[in-house]
């Protein structure tokens, strides 16, 4: 079960993430929930393995919002990192980004079990 302590163990600055959420810890939990389901990892990884850097670039972008907005840290670090990447439109391997955004969402996914 996700709870603000659990964040706080996965490295979230949790203090940051509920005053955004006016210090409504039910609500910043269920949004929490809801950005570990969010489209934009599926959509991000599909474009990545199609080579559309354009749409790539639009999923990391947006996903680097939310996580930004929730103070998730440590994936939100490195969705930034790979979204400041892709601003250039590189054709490169981006596989080893990707890897670590996938382990850090699964590390956080095994919380809110």
């Amino acid at each position: 079960m996700l709870t603000i302590d659990a964040l706080k163990e996965y490295g979230a600055d949790v203090d940051q993430g509920l005053s955004r959420c006016m210090n409504n810890e039910a609500f910043y939990i269920r949004l929490v929930g809801m950005a570990l389901n969010d489209k934009n990892f599926d959509s991000l990884r599909t474009a990545l393995n199609d080579g559309n850097l354009d749409r790539a670039f639009d999923a990391a972008h947006t996903l680097k919002g939310v996580l930004g907005n929730l103070a998730l840290t440590p994936i939100y670090d490195d969705v930034y990192r790979l979204t400041e990447l892709l601003r250039s439109r590189t054709d490169t391997d981006y596989s080893d980004h990707l890897a670590a955004i996938e382990a850090k969402r699964a590390e956080l996914m095994k919380l809110a079990e």
